[in-house]
Protein backbone atom coordinates (compact mmCIF):
# COMPACT_ATOMS: atom_id res chain seq x y z
CA UNK A 1 0.00 0.00 0.00
CA UNK A 2 1.23 3.51 -0.82
CA UNK A 3 2.77 4.96 2.34
CA UNK A 4 0.94 8.26 1.92
CA UNK A 5 -2.35 6.48 2.78
CA UNK A 6 -1.06 4.48 5.76
CA UNK A 7 -2.80 6.73 8.28
CA UNK A 8 -6.12 5.99 6.58
CA UNK A 9 -5.87 2.42 7.85
CA UNK A 10 -7.87 1.60 10.93
CA UNK A 11 -10.55 4.14 10.03
CA UNK A 12 -10.66 2.58 6.54
CA UNK A 13 -9.64 -0.89 5.47
CA UNK A 14 -6.95 -1.47 2.87
CA UNK A 15 -9.66 -2.78 0.55
CA UNK A 16 -11.68 0.42 1.01
CA UNK A 17 -8.62 2.56 0.30
CA UNK A 18 -8.01 0.59 -2.91
CA UNK A 19 -11.68 1.02 -3.84
CA UNK A 20 -11.43 4.80 -3.44
CA UNK A 21 -8.60 4.80 -5.97
CA UNK A 22 -11.05 3.47 -8.58
CA UNK A 23 -13.68 6.17 -8.01
CA UNK A 24 -14.45 9.38 -9.89
CA UNK A 25 -15.97 12.36 -8.07
CA UNK A 26 -17.27 15.61 -9.52
CA UNK A 27 -16.98 18.83 -7.50
CA UNK A 28 -19.33 21.62 -8.59
CA UNK A 29 -17.50 24.81 -7.64
CA UNK A 30 -13.91 25.59 -6.65
CA UNK A 31 -14.59 28.40 -4.19
CA UNK A 32 -15.15 28.36 -0.43
CA UNK A 33 -16.60 24.88 -0.13
CA UNK A 34 -15.08 23.51 -3.31
CA UNK A 35 -11.48 24.28 -2.42
CA UNK A 36 -11.74 22.33 0.83
CA UNK A 37 -13.65 19.47 -0.80
CA UNK A 38 -10.92 19.12 -3.41
CA UNK A 39 -8.18 19.24 -0.78
CA UNK A 40 -9.81 16.52 1.32
CA UNK A 41 -10.51 14.26 -1.65
CA UNK A 42 -6.92 14.63 -2.84
CA UNK A 43 -5.50 13.65 0.52
CA UNK A 44 -8.03 10.85 0.97
CA UNK A 45 -6.87 9.24 -2.27
CA UNK A 46 -9.89 9.35 -4.58
CA UNK A 47 -8.64 8.23 -8.00
CA UNK A 48 -10.16 10.89 -10.26
CA UNK A 49 -11.56 14.32 -9.44
CA UNK A 50 -13.37 16.56 -11.90
CA UNK A 51 -13.99 20.12 -10.80
CA UNK A 52 -15.83 22.90 -12.61
CA UNK A 53 -15.97 26.63 -11.94
CA UNK A 54 -16.15 29.53 -14.37
CA UNK A 55 -15.31 32.18 -11.77
CA UNK A 56 -12.10 34.02 -10.88
CA UNK A 57 -10.79 35.07 -7.47
CA UNK A 58 -11.64 38.46 -6.01
CA UNK A 59 -10.67 40.13 -2.76
CA UNK A 60 -13.87 39.11 -0.94
CA UNK A 61 -12.82 35.45 -1.34
CA UNK A 62 -9.71 35.85 0.80
CA UNK A 63 -11.46 35.42 4.15
CA UNK A 64 -12.41 31.78 3.54
CA UNK A 65 -11.34 30.23 0.22
CA UNK A 66 -8.42 27.82 0.51
CA UNK A 67 -7.27 28.28 -3.08
CA UNK A 68 -7.28 32.08 -2.92
CA UNK A 69 -4.39 34.40 -2.08
CA UNK A 70 -3.54 38.03 -2.82
CA UNK A 71 -1.33 36.92 -5.70
CA UNK A 72 -4.19 34.84 -7.17
CA UNK A 73 -6.69 37.70 -7.48
CA UNK A 74 -8.16 37.70 -10.98
CA UNK A 75 -7.00 34.16 -11.60
CA UNK A 76 -9.40 31.40 -12.69
CA UNK A 77 -10.48 29.23 -9.76
CA UNK A 78 -10.41 26.02 -11.81
CA UNK A 79 -6.84 26.74 -12.87
CA UNK A 80 -5.77 27.30 -9.26
CA UNK A 81 -7.48 24.05 -8.26
CA UNK A 82 -5.52 22.11 -10.89
CA UNK A 83 -2.25 23.62 -9.68
CA UNK A 84 -3.09 22.73 -6.07
CA UNK A 85 -3.99 19.16 -7.06
CA UNK A 86 -0.65 18.65 -8.80
CA UNK A 87 1.13 19.94 -5.70
CA UNK A 88 -0.81 17.97 -3.08
CA UNK A 89 -1.28 14.60 -4.80
CA UNK A 90 0.02 14.23 -8.37
CA UNK A 91 -1.14 10.59 -8.41
CA UNK A 92 -4.77 11.71 -8.51
CA UNK A 93 -6.15 12.38 -11.98
CA UNK A 94 -7.52 15.90 -11.74
CA UNK A 95 -9.64 17.41 -14.50
CA UNK A 96 -10.25 21.16 -14.19
CA UNK A 97 -13.10 22.68 -16.18
CA UNK A 98 -13.33 26.45 -16.40
CA UNK A 99 -17.11 26.57 -16.77
CA UNK A 100 -20.10 27.23 -14.56
CA UNK A 101 -22.58 24.37 -14.16
CA UNK A 102 -25.51 25.10 -16.47
CA UNK A 103 -28.59 23.33 -17.78
CA UNK A 104 -26.72 22.79 -21.03
CA UNK A 105 -23.55 21.18 -19.63
CA UNK A 106 -24.55 19.63 -16.27
CA UNK A 107 -25.25 16.11 -17.53
CA UNK A 108 -22.04 15.98 -19.55
CA UNK A 109 -19.94 17.28 -16.65
CA UNK A 110 -21.10 14.59 -14.21
CA UNK A 111 -21.54 11.66 -16.59
CA UNK A 112 -19.61 8.57 -15.49
CA UNK A 113 -18.94 9.87 -11.98
CA UNK A 114 -19.57 7.83 -8.85
CA UNK A 115 -20.65 10.83 -6.77
CA UNK A 116 -21.25 14.56 -7.17
CA UNK A 117 -20.35 17.10 -4.50
CA UNK A 118 -22.35 20.33 -4.40
CA UNK A 119 -20.19 23.38 -3.64
CA UNK A 120 -22.44 25.87 -5.39
CA UNK A 121 -23.61 29.20 -4.02
CA UNK A 122 -27.02 29.69 -5.62
CA UNK A 123 -30.33 27.86 -5.49
CA UNK A 124 -30.97 27.70 -9.24
CA UNK A 125 -27.67 25.96 -9.95
CA UNK A 126 -28.29 23.50 -7.12
CA UNK A 127 -31.67 22.58 -8.54
CA UNK A 128 -30.34 21.92 -12.03
CA UNK A 129 -27.39 19.93 -10.63
CA UNK A 130 -29.83 17.81 -8.61
CA UNK A 131 -31.93 17.19 -11.73
CA UNK A 132 -28.86 16.18 -13.71
CA UNK A 133 -27.80 13.75 -10.96
CA UNK A 134 -31.27 12.20 -10.93
CA UNK A 135 -31.24 11.80 -14.70
CA UNK A 136 -27.75 10.28 -14.70
CA UNK A 137 -28.43 8.05 -11.68
CA UNK A 138 -25.66 9.56 -9.55
CA UNK A 139 -25.72 10.36 -5.83
CA UNK A 140 -25.47 14.05 -4.91
CA UNK A 141 -23.80 15.15 -1.69
CA UNK A 142 -25.27 18.55 -0.94
CA UNK A 143 -23.51 21.18 1.15
CA UNK A 144 -24.19 24.80 2.01
CA UNK A 145 -23.00 27.40 4.51
CA UNK A 146 -24.14 30.72 5.93
CA UNK A 147 -22.36 32.55 8.74
CA UNK A 148 -21.94 30.12 11.63
CA UNK A 149 -24.16 27.45 10.03
CA UNK A 150 -23.43 24.50 7.77
CA UNK A 151 -25.59 21.78 6.28
CA UNK A 152 -24.97 18.57 4.35
CA UNK A 153 -27.00 15.70 2.94
CA UNK A 154 -26.84 12.70 0.63
CA UNK A 155 -29.47 12.88 -2.10
CA UNK A 156 -29.99 9.67 -4.04
CA UNK A 157 -31.58 9.64 -7.50
CA UNK A 158 -35.34 9.96 -7.17
CA UNK A 159 -35.27 11.82 -3.85
CA UNK A 160 -36.66 15.36 -3.81
CA UNK A 161 -34.62 16.68 -0.89
CA UNK A 162 -33.17 19.69 -2.73
CA UNK A 163 -36.67 20.87 -3.67
CA UNK A 164 -37.74 20.42 -0.07
CA UNK A 165 -34.78 22.41 1.25
CA UNK A 166 -35.27 25.10 -1.38
CA UNK A 167 -38.99 25.27 -2.27
CA UNK A 168 -40.19 27.34 -5.18
CA UNK A 169 -39.63 31.03 -4.48
CA UNK A 170 -36.89 30.44 -1.89
CA UNK A 171 -34.15 33.04 -1.77
CA UNK A 172 -30.77 33.15 -0.04
CA UNK A 173 -31.06 35.59 2.84
CA UNK A 174 -27.34 36.20 3.26
CA UNK A 175 -23.94 35.34 1.80
CA UNK A 176 -22.11 35.85 5.10
CA UNK A 177 -19.29 33.35 5.48
CA UNK A 178 -16.57 32.82 8.08
CA UNK A 179 -13.18 31.17 7.63
CA UNK A 180 -14.02 28.01 9.58
CA UNK A 181 -17.51 27.21 8.25
CA UNK A 182 -16.50 25.98 4.75
CA UNK A 183 -13.95 23.38 6.00
CA UNK A 184 -16.45 22.15 8.60
CA UNK A 185 -19.14 21.70 5.96
CA UNK A 186 -16.67 20.13 3.52
CA UNK A 187 -15.67 17.62 6.19
CA UNK A 188 -19.30 16.58 6.63
CA UNK A 189 -19.71 16.20 2.86
CA UNK A 190 -16.50 14.24 2.35
CA UNK A 191 -17.31 11.96 5.30
CA UNK A 192 -20.69 11.16 3.74
CA UNK A 193 -19.08 10.75 0.32
CA UNK A 194 -16.39 8.41 1.68
CA UNK A 195 -18.98 6.14 3.28
CA UNK A 196 -20.89 6.07 0.00
CA UNK A 197 -17.85 5.35 -2.18
CA UNK A 198 -16.54 2.69 0.22
CA UNK A 199 -19.85 0.86 0.13
CA UNK A 200 -20.72 1.57 3.74
CA UNK A 201 -24.29 2.33 4.85
CA UNK A 202 -25.22 5.97 4.45
CA UNK A 203 -28.51 7.64 5.31
CA UNK A 204 -29.91 9.58 2.40
CA UNK A 205 -32.75 12.08 2.23
CA UNK A 206 -31.84 13.57 5.60
CA UNK A 207 -30.40 17.05 6.08
CA UNK A 208 -27.70 17.37 8.73
CA UNK A 209 -27.47 20.91 10.10
CA UNK A 210 -24.77 22.34 12.37
CA UNK A 211 -24.87 25.59 14.34
CA UNK A 212 -21.26 26.39 15.22
CA UNK A 213 -22.21 29.40 17.34
CA UNK A 214 -24.33 27.41 19.82
CA UNK A 215 -22.51 24.12 19.09
CA UNK A 216 -25.69 22.28 18.19
CA UNK A 217 -26.38 19.73 15.47
CA UNK A 218 -29.69 18.36 14.27
CA UNK A 219 -31.16 16.46 11.34
CA UNK A 220 -34.32 17.23 9.41
CA UNK A 221 -36.68 15.32 7.13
Amino acid sequence: MDERYIRNLGALTEKECALLRTKTVFVAGCGGLGGYLIEMLLRLGVGTIRAADGDSFEASNLNRQLLSSPSALGRAKAEAAAERAALVNPDVRFVAIGEFVTAENAAQLIRGCDAVLDALDNIGARRLLARACAEEGIALIHGAICGWSAQAAVVMPGEDLIDRIYPEGARLSSKTSLSFTPPFCAALQVALCTRLLAGRPVESGRLFMADLLDMEMESLF
